[in-house]
């Protein structure tokens, strides 16, 4: 069980590695500003980075009272938003929003507010999509319309410190959308030279370091 206080234990034959215990476990995802749609028709913007792919399937951590997965659950649409690394400002600008009214008990004491427009909040543009009803954000340079076909709590014992549970969400990519500058002219292949997500590292943000290498299935 992962806990607030770091427990440290070493001993000569671990490899200099020692235990801790971690609040959270985020080795390093990329940022995804979810766009789903309000009960009113406009979209909401939910950031975040609990985000993993698989073939055409996407698979998403939620957090159960977010207005994102209320949408999410309701619409079974949303646009996956990839930002590139200057776009961090913009992102923390809406971080500690939500567009929920009233704000949940727990996140107003973590300092959350009520948005209800955060593409103005975060001088964000609205941008239509094509098979879903949510907006697309135009600053993303690569954007998943996507629609959900399946969701489900944590699996075991939720811990009884956490305040709320989350939903796993599963989504099929019907439409894929990338800025012309960073795909290879003529292909399908996004120019890894060209194209560097924002990163979210133990809740600080980063870029992309230079290119390493390419595993044996690259394409390109």
């Amino acid at each position: 069980m992962l806990t607030n206080t770091a427990e440290f234990r070493a001993t000569e034959s671990d490899g200099g590695h020692i235990e801790i215990r971690p609040s959270v476990l985020y080795i390093g995802t990329p940022v995804v500003l979810i766009t789903s749609l309000n009960p009113d028709g406009t979209t909401n913007i939910s950031p975040m980075s609990s985000f993993w792919a698989l073939y055409d399937r996407v698979v998403l951590g939620l957090t159960s009272t977010s207005k994102g997965r209320e949408n999410l659950m309701r619409e079974r649409q949303l646009v996956l938003n990839f930002p590139s690394p200057g776009l961090w400002p913009k992102i923390e600008a809406i971080a500690p929003t939500t567009g929920r009214d009233p704000v949940p008990p727990h996140k107003q004491k973590i300092g959350y507010r009520f948005e209800a427009d955060k593409f103005d909040v975060a001088g964000l543009t609205p941008q239509a999509a094509d098979l879903v009803r949510p907006l697309r954000i135009a600053e993303c340079p690569i954007q998943f319309e996507a629609e959900v076909v399946a969701a489900h709590p944590p699996g075991a014992e939720w811990p009884f410190e956490r305040t709320e549970a989350f939903s796993i969400v599963e989504a099929k990519v019907i439409r894929v959308h990338a800025h012309k500058d960073i795909v290879v002219a003529g292909t399908n292949h996004i120019d890894t030279s060209r194209w560097s997500p924002l990163l979210y590292v133990f809740r600080h943000y980063f870029g992309t370091g230079p290119d390493l290498g390419r595993t044996f299935k690259a394409e390109r």
